[in-house]
């Protein structure tokens, strides 16, 4: 017996030994995304994400949006969107739906990257507080603005410094402290600048009454970004907010909308 084990250990240590490089790659990541451990889990599902166009990580990662626990789905959505993922859009558009926020947002954010409309869907709700249609959301979906975590996540990766001054995103980063609601209501509206639904312009005019600077500012820097002149008066109306980063970026929006 003892004999035996020893053949084994020196037929796998051989077997080991013939793998190229790339084989002891696939095998250590194919190792990772099935353990015990969903932190290493999701580590291993990340890193897939510098692997575009391949059918085998593509898999996986798909594989890894039906995990149990939400950081590997949320990750397993993040290098669908990296890697470029089109046959995925499917897969992903289903993960807009999952219980958990994190994953919605991560799931929006590659629908975005991939240039899919379904990304609106979420970002006009997070903006506004109700779907498109105009249904209000339900108990669920209305978790998307009161999980502190995901938002504060989402506030941090897609929401500081999208104002172009100096100085604005050390300011968003405080907001953080009180308010996390804010700084993500903001950063939805730079996720609306590519929409060409007529709600979403709508969306963004009445973003410009906001009761809050730092949305005001945000849509009136997203509606320059839109190049539509027919929205200039929302920005002119700007020009004498009581908050000179709001009036700035309107100013620069006139500017940009009156060449």
């Amino acid at each position: 017996m003892k004999l035996l084990g020893v053949v084994t250990f020196i037929a796998f240590a051989s077997f080991a030994q013939a793998q190229t490089p790339v084989e002891k790659a696939w095998t250590m990541l194919s190792d990772a995304t099935q353990d015990k451990s969903y932190e290493t889990r999701g580590k291993a599902i990340q890193s897939l994400a510098v692997i575009s166009g391949d059918a085998r990580a593509q898999s996986a990662a798909e594989a890894a949006l039906k995990d149990e626990h939400e950081e590997v789905r949320a990750a397993a959505a993040v290098s669908l969107g990296e890697m470029r993922a089109e046959g995925s859009v499917p897969l992903l558009k289903a993960a807009l739906k999952d219980r958990e926020t994190s994953v919605v947002f991560a799931a929006a954010n590659a629908l975005f990257a991939l240039g899919d409309p379904a990304a609106y869907e979420v970002y006009y709700a997070v903006l506004t507080g109700e779907k498109k249609t105009g249904d209000a959301l339900i108990e669920s979906q209305m978790k998307m603005l009161k999980d502190p975590k995901a938002l504060t996540k989402l506030g941090f990766e897609q929401g500081i410094g999208f104002v172009p001054f100096g100085g604005i995103s050390l300011q968003v980063v405080k907001m953080f402290t009180t308010d996390t609601v804010t700084p993500v209501r903001a950063a939805a509206t730079s996720k609306l600048i590519k929409d060409p639904d007529p709600k979403s312009a709508a969306a963004l005019e009445s973003a410009t009454k906001d009761s809050k600077w730092l949305v005001r500012a945000a849509a009136v820097n997203a509606i320059a970004k839109r190049n539509d002149p027919s929205m200039l008066p929302a920005a002119i109306e700007l020009l004498s907010d009581d908050s000179d980063v709001v009036r700035f970026n309107a100013a620069a929006a006139v500017i940009h909308l009156t060449r």
